[in-house]
């Protein structure tokens, strides 16, 4: 019996990308896909280039194989293939290279064992569907890839594409499959989500995410829905009318990026400070956990914007945040702007940020309402799951609950998570 060559998949950056190496696991037919990264014939990475730090966490990631002792190919993919990539090839940093549309080959190219650069096109959609997520309690499952938006700071439509959708049929023939297989809890991912099932400079009467979530929601086994970031300008009247089903997970990412009008016109968004406000109000009265992005230190933040900015977020009913400090992305607009932003004054804002979103998160869990849990992960004696609000919950258990639900009403609130016994 041949043995086969393990491979090993070290995953950055967002949930899409997640979705995206689940594809390429269950298009391995000769290979052995292994989470041990000591056992690894081949390590796949699947990159991301939101950020510079994105850029290097990869680099510093690709320098740290060096020490496995298989001594595996490297094999480079994902959103860093059109910024990075061309350089890391030419500098023989790693043995090979492929583009997102490459990613259900991927067991023809990992045969080839000589080195090779296929970057692909930014147009194609996949067709596989996956039966299992390795290594997952809950699912993710890519509805449409690409966007349209062109904001100002932002290189991801340059690296995957215009926005376009999934077919219906498809997406919920996936969600079917995994369904049957034991998920219960769904997060839809894309890269721009809210974009699902619009053409561009088409005006839709239906709102077809709600429709594609409301069909969801009838399938056999389907517990609870989640949605990746959306846009503000995507939540329609007809989004707002399933905010109270039972289905939707209670919590919601919608990208706000900042909170003063004139750092958002220069990013070109297309949110507005007060209208965005009136919409996170509407949403945490329906007892929403809500999170953002944000973005700290965009060239021509100054003090008094910053300011302003803060006061704006004292405002809102955040819970949770995914912010960075800015760094310039080659090709794009922001990246000729001026003037910069100190790099310690950029650290100090992100610090007052999250500081004051992590304040946010504790007082909202102090209103102690009944958790509803799926355990994820055990490690050390400890169970440790999300709950319907996107907090972290740690459980003390005599019995295995790895994948379960459970419902926690008695717990301690320590830290950034909640901590319970069962």
């Amino acid at each position: 019996m041949m043995i086969k060559e393990k491979v090993f998949f070290k995953t950055f950056g967002c949930r899409t990308n997640v979705f995206d190496t689940q594809v390429m696991m269950n298009n391995l037919k000769d290979f052995e896909v292994t989470q041990l990264e000591n056992d690894a014939d081949v390590v796949v990475i699947n990159s991301c280039t939101v950020t510079n730090s994105a850029d290097s966490t990869a680099r510093n990631y690709i320098n740290s194989l060096k020490k496995l002792p298989k001594s595996p190919r490297v094999i480079f993919t994902g959103c860093g293939v059109w910024t990075k990539g061309e350089d890391l090839f030419k500098a023989k940093k790693i043995d090979a290279l492929f583009g997102h549309s490459e990613k259900e080959n991927i067991n023809t190219l990992l045969k080839n064992d000589t080195r090779f650069f296929k970057a692909g096109d930014l147009e194609h959609l996949d067709d596989t569907i996956i039966d299992k997520m390795i290594g997952k309690s809950r699912a993710f499952v890519k509805i449409q890839e690409g966007c349209d938006f062109r904001c100002s700071y932002c290189i991801i439509p340059y690296v995957r594409g215009n926005s376009r959708s999934y077919d219906e049929h498809k997406i919920l023939e996936q969600i079917t499959t995994l369904a049957i297989n034991g998920f219960g809890e769904f997060i839809l991912t894309g890269i721009n989500v809210g974009s699902y099932g619009k053409a561009q400079g088409v005006k839709n009467k239906k709102d077809k995410l709600v429709q594609l979530i409301k069909k969801i929601s009838l399938i056999r086994g389907v517990r609870r829905i989640r949605l990746g970031s959306v846009e503000p300008v995507q939540i329609t009247d007809e989004f707002k009318e399933i905010l109270d089903e039972p289905w939707m997970g209670k919590h919601m990412h919608i990208a706000l990026q900042h909170t003063n009008k004139e750092m958002l016109k220069t990013m070109n968004r297309r949110n507005k400070v007060e209208s965005d406000l009136k919409l996170f109000e509407l949403l945490s009265s329906k007892g929403y956990a809500l999170g953002t992005d944000f973005i700290v230190g965009h060239p021509g933040e100054t003090d008094e914007l910053w300011k302003d900015a803060m006061q704006n977020i004292d405002r809102f009913p955040l819970t949770h945040v995914h912010s960075f400090t800015y760094s310039p992305r080659d090709g794009t607009p922001s990246a000729k702007m001026g003037p910069l932003i100190n790099g310690n004054v950029a650290k100090a804002r992100l610090r007052e940020l999250e500081n004051k979103i992590q304040q946010k998160n504790m007082d909202f869990r102090k209103l102690k309402q009944p958790l509803e849990v799926l355990i994820e992960s055990y490690k050390d004696g400890i169970y440790t799951g999300y709950d319907q609000f996107f907090n972290t919950v740690e459980v003390s258990s005599e019995v295995d609950l790895v994948g379960d639900w459970i419902n926690v009403n008695n717990y301690e609130i320590i830290g950034n998570k909640n901590v319970s016994k069962f």
